[in-house]
């Protein structure tokens, strides 16, 4: 009898104060963000107990907090799900961060321009979500949405959707791969670094 499959809902973070482009700085929430996270908080009732993980940046676990409040259940901390990182190099450099974030979002894992940072960490993300062995909500950020849609789909674009703040987007992982069931919110906006 194959065992059950294990549900999985990818929160991005709620709005930040500051984008990602801006620095190496560790942004929280701005008001609307905080009241994003409370709406979603309240929107994942019908997901049923869960456990919950987040990111360690603080846009991330600001906006677990609401989930905190609302379940009454503390987040597991989990590097693996944390944004993307710039190279070294370019960290105090914000147009040069804006882009590199931007050339990597054209791009696709299959093509020879993505160093092995990149693919590493893509590979991290995937491997942080398939050894979740419980129902799981995981609150993380918009290029690690779009590496878990990728995995789940097998599209190689980088960006294959543009999730909002605070959206949710269900996958399974069944036989150790991902497999989207259904995608949340998308944004207006074509690359976001915020």
């Amino acid at each position: 009898m194959p065992d059950e499959p294990v549900r999985l809902v990818l929160v991005r973070h709620g709005q930040p104060t500051a984008n990602w482009s801006d620095g190496p700085g560790d942004a929280g929430l701005d008001p609307v963000g905080h009241e994003q996270a409370r709406v979603m908080a309240r929107s994942l009732d019908s997901f049923g107990p869960a456990a919950l993980v987040t990111s360690p940046l603080r846009r991330t676990r600001e906006t677990a907090a609401a989930l905190e409040s609302h379940r009454r259940v503390l987040a597991r901390v989990e590097p693996r799900v944390a944004e993307i990182a710039s190279p070294a190099a370019l960290v105090h450099d914000t147009d040069a961060r804006a882009a590199w974030l931007a050339a990597v979002m054209a791009g696709r894992w299959d093509a020879s321009e993505l160093d092995d940072d990149v693919r590493a960490w893509r590979d991290a993300v995937v491997a942080a979500l398939v050894a979740l062995s419980s129902d799981t909500i995981v609150v993380t950020h918009y290029v690690a949405i779009n590496v878990a849609v990728g995995a789940a789909t097998a599209d190689a674009r980088v960006s294959p959707v543009r999730p909002a703040h605070c959206s949710a987007h269900h996958f399974e992982v069944v036989d150790g791969c991902l497999r989207l069931v259904a995608m949340g919110v998308q944004s207006e906006t074509t690359v976001s670094s915020r």
